[in-house]
């Protein structure tokens, strides 16, 4: 059999389906668009058949470009794994492990979670959607992620507690909306505030917004408003917990890999966030 399906191509493929279409395809591999037509092109002319039809202006996949863009993923993990591997060499010290996490109880968190993962560790904080972008483009091994494992290179990790908090002798307003601290979007955190209290017919408004989680709690704090938090059962300081509002749901937690970095460590690591998980008491 000469027919050769080309790594290349094969990622530009997986792109399309990761994106959402050719153009962020492109961005995203920073490659012009033509580029990754013309891979998919030499992809439908290996596999005999077409792999993505246009309905008007949207692009979707056929059965056999469903079915490819699956074994693409597998090709290309077991192809950076593979890489990776040479790069590394089996000799010598354990390679550095990359973690990226959301600010979210990781205070709490990450420092247990460190003689878990074993080896050397090394920490990012930043948002999710930035840790996303860094594993892309290999930045970083493993990020711990808000939100249900989307593919193979994620995998869930338990769910994460999360409870209102405000400062002492804050109360809730009766009658009016409740004043809401919040990260910027997108935040799960934020969206899952915003669900909570409109299941329960609760008007609220978004009183204090900041880029990141230690402007969250310095408003909170002020007195500005209440903020949904993530804190593994340990009141921040300066802040109380506040049982008096409607109950949110815990959110689920995954964590997802760079490519190639394996489908057995991330399950590993996975586990280990897992069983950090479990509930701890509330203390003040």
């Amino acid at each position: 059999m000469n027919r050769v399906l080309d790594v290349v191509a094969l990622r530009s493929l997986v792109a399309v389906a990761d994106c959402g279409g050719f153009h962020r395809a492109a961005a995203s591999l920073h490659v012009s668009q033509p580029t990754v037509s013309h891979h998919v092109r030499r992809l439908e002319a290996v596999c005999g058949q077409p792999l993505v039809r246009r309905e008007g202006r949207v692009s979707r996949f056929t059965p056999a470009g469903e079915t490819l863009v699956v074994q693409a993923r597998r090709i290309l993990a077991l192809h950076d794994e593979t890489l990776h591997t040479l790069a590394t060499g089996p000799a010598g010290p354990d390679p550095e492990l990359v973690v990226g996490s959301t600010e979210h109880a990781a205070d709490q968190l990450l420092p247990r979670l460190t003689p878990a993962l074993g080896g050397r560790v090394r920490y990012r904080l930043d948002r999710g959607s930035n840790l996303r972008a860094a594993l892309d483009r290999g930045d970083i091994d493993l990020a711990l992620l808000m939100g249900p494992a989307p593919d193979e290179r994620s995998a869930d990790a338990g769910l994460l507690d999360v409870h209102w908090y405000a400062a002492p002798g804050w109360s809730v307003p009766t009658g009016g909306a409740v004043p809401l601290v919040a990260l910027d979007e997108p935040c799960a955190l934020r969206d899952r505030a915003l669900a909570t209290l409109a299941k329960a017919e609760r008007q609220v408004t978004v009183a204090c917004e900041a880029a990141y989680l230690a402007g969250v709690l310095a408003a909170a704090r002020a007195g500005l408003g209440v903020a949904l938090l993530a804190t593994m059962g340990h009141a921040p300081e300066g802040l109380v917990r506040r049982d008096d509002l409607p109950l949110p749901e815990p959110l689920t937690m995954s964590v997802r890999s760079r490519r190639g970095f394996g489908r057995r460590r991330l399950t590993e690591a996975a586990s280990a966030v897992s069983a950090l998980l479990a509930p701890v008491p509330e203390s003040a």
